[in-house]
């Protein structure tokens, strides 16, 4: 009897072993700095969300609404494909001194692009991983770019004591201005996050997602403070809210999404 028990254990020891492995849910969402981890290989995510940007400037009044969304696609244990999209848009415009209104409606452009994690946190060295998209110019005539872009970004990541935790994200962009003429821009991102529980964590967070001159729309700064929860292992809610800080940059912005791991 003894025996069998024993025989029992052993060969269920690797499918117990495999439980206490929780395979949690990741996103890259909604902080800005993106994490380094990827979703793992055939793994598919859905990270998808509404967005509300407020901004009053110059006796303009003009909210937008998007619908920002990211579709991750695992092809090894350390590369995922990517396409992401702000979605569906609305941009309505009030001009204060005029009485004029008008009202934009249309889709946004879409990016594709990998994501590779390079390595793994070792003592005081970062979890790491290289982003690199393409932007096309494909989303309606109202939102679409003047032309192709991309980006490539690091993402860096530290666990600190008490369970908060350190990324980075430092990156360079390749755009067109209004008139069409191609120009780069950096990109910088530093969060501080704090995991509360298993379930629960929130975090701070500056973020520049344009670095440029003042004659290619100047730089966009904003300050971020939000939160994720964990319905299960595979399906999160999250909200953010960030302040712009500076002329260039949306004066609030708001967002609640929900992610999903398949």
């Amino acid at each position: 009897m003894h025996i069998k028990m024993l025989a029992t254990l052993l060969l269920a020891y690797p499918l117990l072993a495999q439980a206490d492995e929780k395979d949690q849910i990741v996103t890259d969402r909604p902080d800005f700095v993106e994490s380094s981890n990827v979703v793992g290989a055939g793994r598919f995510q859905l990270e998808t969300s509404f967005a509300l940007d407020r901004n009053k400037a110059n006796g303009i009044k003009e909210r937008s609404y998007s619908t920002p969304t990211l579709l991750r696609f695992g092809l090894s244990d350390t590369v995922e494909a990517r396409i992401e999209t702000d979605g569906r848009m609305r941009v309505v415009t009030d001009d204060l001194n005029t009485g004029q209104h008008a009202t934009e409606n249309g889709y946004a452009d879409v990016s594709v692009g990998v994501k590779w994690h390079v390595a793994d946190a070792q003592g005081s060295l970062p979890s790491m991983g290289v982003l690199a998209h393409v932007d096309l110019d494909s989303g309606s005539s109202a939102f679409r770019a003047t032309g192709k872009g991309g980006s490539l970004r690091l993402a860096a990541e530290w666990e600190l004591p008490e369970d908060f935790s350190l990324g980075v994200m430092p990156g360079i962009a390749w755009q067109h201005d209004d008139n069409g003429a191609r120009y780069s821009s950096g990109i910088f991102g530093i969060v501080l996050g704090k995991e509360w529980n298993e379930r629960f964590r929130s975090f701070i967070e500056y973020s520049a997602p344009q670095i440029a001159r003042g004659r290619h729309g100047g730089s966009v700064t904003t300050f971020d403070i939000g939160a994720a929860y964990l319905l299960t292992d595979l399906v999160q809610v999250d909200t953010a809210l960030s302040r712009g800080l500076n002329k260039n940059t949306p004066d609030w912005s708001w967002t609640v999404g929900l992610s999903i791991k398949f």
